[in-house]
Formats: structure tokens, C-alpha cells, sequence
């Protein structure tokens, strides 16, 4: 074989090797809908608001003594408020009712009720209190939703 025909078979498979990393790339990069899978859809963000954070510190509940129980039993939480922007300072006015309503809603239960709870659960009652509670003063909540930073129950 002459260095011409060597040469000559190099560069052939270059291109073939080439190619094929082209080719694959194109397969890659196609898109699922040309593989015969449906194509999945970019989720656009809904939420392009950035929220301010807002805390609320030691809101301390005395709770009730179950059947047979003695004593007294605290629930300590701290809650945060999303609220968009324009509402943080309305959302800090109005701390001293959201105290009020986080109280009289956790007050109701027992020790035994409030250590079932999960995080989730006590937020989501908080959540439907102030709606309640906003709703009956016939305003609109200035935050988003109100989260747990941080729960002890004793």
C-alpha cells in the first residue's frame, strides 16, 4: 500500500467518524417529538414575582388540657408571611392581628390534637384562618400564604 492509499483510507474514516458524531448530536439535540415520544413542553414560570419574607416571632399558644391531662401545655411558632412587594408594609401594619388570629386559631386544640399535626397541616389551618378572617372583614389578605419557620410543642 502506498502512502497515498494510506493517506487516502485516513482521511475517508475521519469523515466517517466525523459524521457519525454529527449525526448523533442531530439525534440528540432533535428533540424527543422526532423519536416518536411526545415532546415535553418548557414549563414557563408562573410565579415571576420576588416575594419579601416577612417574620413573626414567638406567637405563643396556650393550649388545652385533653381528658385526664393536668398541667399546662404550651405551642411556640414562628410564622412567615409571603407577601409580594408592594404589600410588605401593609403585611408588617398588620402583624399584631395576625398574631391574634394565629392565637385564637391554635388555641383550640389539645396537646395531643397539636402534636399530631404535621407542619403542613398547621399551616394550611393557619392559611384557612387568615382567609377566613379576611374574608370576614371583607379585605384582601396582603401575603400570599403564611409558612412555619419554626414549631415547638410543650
Amino acid at each position: 500500500m502506498t502512502k497515498i492509499q494510506k493517506l487516502l483510507i485516513g482521511g475517508v474514516l475521519a469523515l466517517l467518524v466525523v459524521g457519525g458524531a454529527g449525526a448523533a448530536a442531530w439525534w440528540k439535540f432533535k428533540g424527543p417529538a422526532a423519536h416518536g415520544a411526545p415532546e415535553e413542553k418548557a414549563e414557563a414560570p408562573t410565579d415571576p414575582i420576588e416575594y419579601k419574607y416577612i417574620t413573626l416571632d414567638k406567637v405563643i399558644v396556650m393550649l388545652r388540657n385533653g381528658e385526664g391531662e393536668t398541667g399546662s401545655h404550651y405551642l411556640a411558632v414562628d410564622l412567615v408571611f409571603k407577601t409580594p412587594p408592594k404589600s410588605e408594609k401593609l403585611t408588617k401594619e398588620h402583624l399584631p392581628l395576625l398574631r391574634s388570629v394565629a392565637v385564637r386559631s391554635l388555641s383550640s386544640q389539645t396537646r395531643a390534637q397539636a402534636t399530631a399535626m404535621t407542619v403542613d397541616q398547621l399551616s394550611e389551618r393557619l392559611n384557612k384562618a387568615y382567609t377566613q378572617a379576611y374574608q370576614d372583614e371583607h379585605h384582601d389578605k396582603p401575603f400570599t400564604e403564611v409558612m412555619i419557620g419554626k414549631l415547638i410543642v410543650e
